[in-house]
């Protein structure tokens, strides 16, 4: 699990716009020492940590012993976290719950123990997943708690519809909105292609959900070899590894591995365009980054992609395929003479639908619930 990411920014960014509002945060661990969560306690944020420290064997069982109850007998209370969230909310009765999931449904079951305390909750989720569906024993419980949240919150259309389908509900209540970016909404100056194109693929090193494997297969290929491209990940992640020993197999020498950068703007003043063959997504924020600053992307129609790009005037978009993303690759690649002129319309599309301050229309919402409490 990670320390902090980039679905934590929205909730986060919002804090300090909650109005008269004390805060306690619950995560399973907490990196206390992490800048991020350092901020959180600046601003007056109190936390609690869901997970106690287990060995490895006693971990394992307690995770086992969970799942054969959560697929089997629909049975959640032997689940230590769910335990001291539901205790620590029915002692403390706060007036909204925010429950931010990584995908659409994997913190539903804590927002159930929020619907049966009656206590008021909201639900984020950053990402659906096409191929991910909730199991059979859970539908029930979870359709009642998305039917009962306050608000639902996707980060795009895609992501609403395709939870639509999973459950085979409309949820009337629900809002579209957006994760705070690092980048100002400005063209930087186009680098320089006198020593080739630098492509960058800026995402966590996850191929199941990012598919760099599919560019390193591309970029095994005779004609992307003989190409002045070199690709960057700029990236850290479980698969990290993985991806390194495969580019060596193939022995692919205009591919690079940067690790994680903090300084988007840095990345963009050396690189002409993002790349990014993701097989799933919600709204991938290194894109709308990307856009921002005035540079071309060649994404997968994953998530909410389809939502911003226009194929050919601010971006290329293309299926998760080894075939159809390197299609969008060759179009790209044949007008890369118009790149700096599509990064500029990437730009302004973004500065007109894509809210300047995410954080401060998210808790304009929290504040209006609120005050309905």
């Amino acid at each position: 699990m990670d320390d902090w990411g980039g679905s934590e920014e929205l909730w986060a960014k919002s804090i300090p716009m909650i109005n008269n509002s004390s805060i306690t945060v619950y995560k399973s661990k907490i990196n206390f020492l992490h800048a991020e969560f350092v901020k959180l306690k600046l601003a007056g944020a109190t936390f609690i940590e869901l997970e106690p420290k287990l060995s490895f064997s006693n971990k394992a069982t307690r995770k086992l012993k969970q799942l054969y109850q959560r697929i089997l007998t629909n049975n959640f209370t032997d689940n230590h976290a769910l335990n001291k969230f539901r205790a620590s909310i029915k002692d403390n009765k706060p007036d909204l719950v925010i429950i931010a999931q990584g995908i659409n449904f994997d913190g539903l079951i804590y927002a159930y123990e929020c619907f049966r305390l009656n206590i008021s909750y909201v639900i984020i989720a950053q990402k659906a997943v096409d191929f991910f569906w909730p199991y059979h024993t859970d539908r029930s419980y979870m359709k009642e708690t998305l039917l009962r949240a306050k608000m639902n919150f996707f980060v795009s259309n895609h992501n609403k519809q395709l939870t639509e389908e999973q459950f085979g509900i409309r949820l009337p209540n629900s809002k579209i909105v957006f994760n705070p970016v690092k980048t100002n909404v400005t063209p930087l100056p186009f680098p320089t292609t006198s020593k080739g194109y630098q492509l960058a693929c800026v995402a966590r090193l996850f191929i199941i959900d990012k598919g760099q494997d599919i560019l390193l297969r591309i970029m095994n290929k005779e004609k992307w070899r003989t190409r002045p491209i070199t690709i960057s990940f700029i990236g850290s992640g479980l698969d990290e590894e993985g991806l390194k020993e495969m580019a060596k197999l193939l022995n692919i020498n205009n591919v690079k591995f940067i690790g994680y950068l903090d300084n988007v703007e840095n990345v963009w003043a050396e690189h002409h365009a993002l790349v990014l063959p993701s097989r799933s997504e919600g709204l991938p924020l290194s894109m709308i980054e990307a856009m921002s600053v005035g540079r071309p992307v060649i994404v997968s129609n994953a998530g909410g992609n389809a939502d911003i790009i226009e194929d050919g005037i601010n971006g290329f978009i293309a299926e998760a395929t080894e075939r159809d993303f390197e299609l969008a690759m060759d179009r790209a690649w044949e007008k890369r003479e118009e790149w700096k002129k599509i990064g500029e319309q990437a730009s302004l599309h973004i500065s007109k639908h894509i809210p300047s301050s995410p954080e401060t229309v998210f808790a304009n919402y929290l504040n209006d619930l609120i005050d309905e409490h």
